[in-house]
């Protein structure tokens, strides 16, 4: 495995932290070493080092990019976007919803997933890294919480801790848990989406 920079490729400090990335969800934690990553990255010895000088500080690049990475998922301006453009019509909210989902679970997302579990484990151990890891993700928060206002929930910050984790639930069961093979496609990811919706909100 090598990310190797062309002459017109990403800055220095994205190779970096996408080997991070790589590594974590290729090795795991004890297999992210400053070696490892400047091997892995194609850059010189000492390269990483000079970026992140800490194994918390490569930690901390790490989580930066998977927030910045993961906002191409689903970014958090598209939620956004949904809060106004349909009041309580959930049909643009399922099709999205099922749409970042599909994409988590397809092609080189899913080592993101694994990834971020690796760094949500790490986590639990270190709480200046569960610091920066809550910061990175309190982006999405807020988003959900409008959108499910949005949606005509009475308690959005229930239905939004909800919503996410069934998501996060489906994610882990696909990317490494039980149900691995195949993934669910599209158009059942915007059945089971509407299923929970539904739930939520016509029951309350």
């Amino acid at each position: 495995m090598s990310v190797r920079k062309t002459s017109a490729g990403p800055p220095r400090s994205e190779l970096i932290a996408d080997a991070a990335l790589s590594l974590l969800a290729e090795r795991g934690m004890r297999g992210l070493t400053h070696r490892a990553v400047d091997e892995a990255a194609g850059l010189p010895q000492g390269s990483t080092s000079n970026h992140a000088r800490t194994r918390l500080a490569l930690l901390e690049a790490a989580v930066a990019r998977l927030a910045e990475r993961e906002g191409a998922v689903l970014a958090p301006a598209e939620l956004r976007s949904l809060t106004g453009a349909g009041g309580e019509d959930r049909e643009p909210v399922i099709a999205a919803l099922a749409l970042a989902l599909h994409r988590y679970l397809t092609g080189d997302h899913r080592t993101l997933l694994i990834a971020r579990y690796e760094l949500a484990l790490e986590a639990t151990r270190r709480p200046e890294l569960r610091a920066y890891y809550d910061a990175a993700g309190a982006q999405f928060r807020e988003p959900l919480v409008a959108l499910m206002r949005t949606l005509g929930s009475p308690d959005p910050e229930r239905h939004a801790l909800s919503l996410v984790a069934w998501c996060e639930g489906l994610l882990f069961s696909c990317a490494a848990g039980s149900h691995r093979t195949p993934p669910p496609d599209e158009k059942a990811l915007r059945h089971n989406v509407g299923d929970l919706l539904r739930g939520m909100l016509d029951t309350e």
